[in-house]
């Protein structure tokens, strides 16, 4: 059963590798900079991905050069034979280029038209290819454009402090777009570098209880906290041990946006320098001489440190 078990496995180990351009990529993980190798680098298999990732500048030029690039490889299709198009203007190679763009873009203006059998296979040719490729674009746009995005801001770093005579791990986020996200809910993560009892080197992840976890309308802020009790993962840490493992805190917010109904998801990744231990953050929010409430989100990111230390965390 075992050597049935295994042999797709040994087949896959025999099959020849496919021939491709292998190289180096540089992946940036929070705080780490990674360069893998071994992977073939084949961004046709990928072409959504990408799409959904480059910049809007990076993706208007590529689809513009892709259709310069069409029309000028149909342009000489329709040079292969001199008088396939009636009334070409300009003559020569640029008139078959302007035709193959209004034939590629199906808008038809009647002055130019095939006039042979070859004629109008290339252009019915062309049509099909623009029909397609203009689906494909029309496709992309539309997923980047009804992609949801969420304006959670985070707070650039984030605080040890007593809460109630207890050390508590604090961060900060906001909704920066000041519409109410429903349900939204908060997952806290420590991930570190570890040695297990027989010395094999991992990865640890591991979870961190927050006071409050979900937030029924999240409309501002949210400060959320994990006490550092005795069961916390981060008892026994110490500025100086969490920067040795090269701990990252791993904070993901998520909810539904009221006004589209779509979830919205973000998240920050704080370094172990990050941290201010025996800081505290400045309030944002406070009453007026108006006598309305204001938040002030200049002050957002500033932390100031407390005068006392925290004996368990100095």
């Amino acid at each position: 059963m075992s050597a049935v078990a295994n042999e797709p496995g040994e087949a896959a180990a025999r099959r020849k590798p496919r021939a491709g351009k292998r190289r180096a990529r540089r992946v940036v993980l929070f705080n780490r900079t990674i360069i893998t190798h071994g992977l073939q680098h084949e961004i046709w298999n990928d072409l959504y991905h990408h799409f959904m990732t480059v910049s809007w500048p990076f993706l208007f030029l590529a689809f513009a050069a892709f259709f310069v690039a069409l029309n000028l490889i149909f342009g000489l299709a329709y040079m292969l034979s001199p008088g396939c198009i009636a009334n070409l203007n300009p003559g020569g190679y640029w008139g078959c280029f302007f035709f193959s763009m209004e034939t590629l873009a199906t808008v038809g203006y009647g002055d130019m038209h095939p006039q042979t059998i070859y004629g109008h296979s290339i252009a019915g040719a062309e049509t099909f290819v623009g029909l397609t490729s203009l689906a494909l674009m029309t496709g992309a746009m539309f997923a980047r454009f009804s992609r949801p995005q969420a304006r959670f801001l985070f707070a650039r770093y984030g605080v040890v402090r007593p809460i109630e005579g207890r050390s508590t791990l604090m961060l900060r986020a906001a909704n920066a777009r000041q519409n109410i996200v429903m349900e939204a809910s908060a997952r806290l993560r420590l991930m570190c570098d570890a040695v297990t009892a027989e010395g094999y080197r991992i990865r640890r992840i591991q979870d961190l209880a927050l006071v409050r976890s979900h937030h029924p309308i999240f409309l501002l802020g949210w400060s959320l906290m994990h006490v550092i009790d005795a069961d916390s993962p981060l008892a026994k840490e110490t500025h100086e041990s969490l920067a040795k493992s090269r701990a990252v805190f791993l904070l993901t917010l998520s909810g539904t946006d009221e006004t589209t109904g779509q979830v919205l998801m973000a998240r920050h990744a704080y370094a172990s320098d990050a941290i201010r231990w025996n800081h505290s953050f400045r309030d944002v929010l406070h009453t007026g001489a108006d006598g309305f409430d204001h938040f002030d989100y200049a002050k957002f990111h500033i932390v100031d440190p407390l005068e006392a230390d925290p004996a368990s965390h100095g």
